[in-house]
């Protein structure tokens, strides 16, 4: 009996081991749930902000990074003071940029809007359609119901898009999703960038997918830290096609 509960106890202690080495190794980039196909996504990218701090952009296309998607701002007040430089100094070295709001439960879109806008210089080129990402982690503590989320964010769409003359690309979880837009048919018209680390598919819900993240804390040479990953969901003459409406 002792034998058989001291073999119990090592097997038990053996797996939380275990999994205590899988996470470390996820942490530090050295493993990861999701390993898409390379021939049927070829083209790939990550999202930055000012936590990845400086970044040596030559490095990136060596690794087979086409495109970055740039923190631009966050709710009605923050704006990330490296957009700007980022999205410079990654097109200079030939990678297609776009930009991104984190999307608050807690203001207006209309204010949130504006915010997004302001950070944005007249005149500046961005190869990418904007996106706006909505998602729980690090929101506020905020859950409006779903009518009131919707008049916000139709509104934040309605001043982007008549500025910037494009429809954007919406970013989120799938809890996000679930609770918010998937019974919404007003959202239905914008293409999904998908946060999904696992597995080769992305959950789509019967609509386009664009962009999907597959990786959260990634390693580059020329970043410090982790970094997510991404993908474009199609072909390079796709790719080519999409920036190409940009212009």
């Amino acid at each position: 009996m002792r034998r058989t509960v001291l073999w119990i106890a090592l097997g038990v202690g053996g797996a939380a081991l275990l999994a205590a080495l899988a996470v470390w190794l996820y942490l530090q980039g050295a493993y990861r749930f999701s390993y898409p196909d390379p021939v049927t996504y070829p083209v790939r990218g990550i999202d930055i902000s000012h936590h990845q701090g400086k970044i040596d952009w030559a490095r990136l296309p060596r690794q087979n990074i086409r495109f970055v998607y740039l923190k631009a701002s966050e709710g009605g007040d923050w704006t990330d003071p490296s957009f700007v430089a980022n999205v410079q100094k990654a097109q200079a070295h030939g990678l297609a940029a776009g930009a991104y709001h984190y999307f608050t439960l807690c203001a207006p879109g209309v204010v949130q809007a504006r915010n997004f806008l302001r950070v944005i210089p007249p005149g500046t080129r961005l190869d990418l359609p904007y996106a706006i990402d909505l998602e729980y982690v690090g929101n506020c503590s905020a859950r409006p119901g779903h009518g009131h989320l919707a008049r916000e964010l139709k509104a934040f769409i309605a001043i982007v898009s008549a500025r910037t003359g494009r429809l954007p690309v919406i970013y989120s979880t799938e809890s996000f999703f679930t609770d918010y837009l998937d019974a919404d048919p007003a959202f239905a018209a914008y293409p999904l960038w998908v946060r999904n680390l696992y597995g080769e598919s992305a959950w789509a819900r019967g609509r386009k997918v664009l962009f999907r993240q597959f990786a959260s804390h990634a390693r580059l040479d020329g970043i410090d830290g982790p970094v997510d990953l991404d993908l474009f969901a199609g072909s390079k003459a796709e790719f080519a096609a999409l920036i190409a409406s940009s212009r």
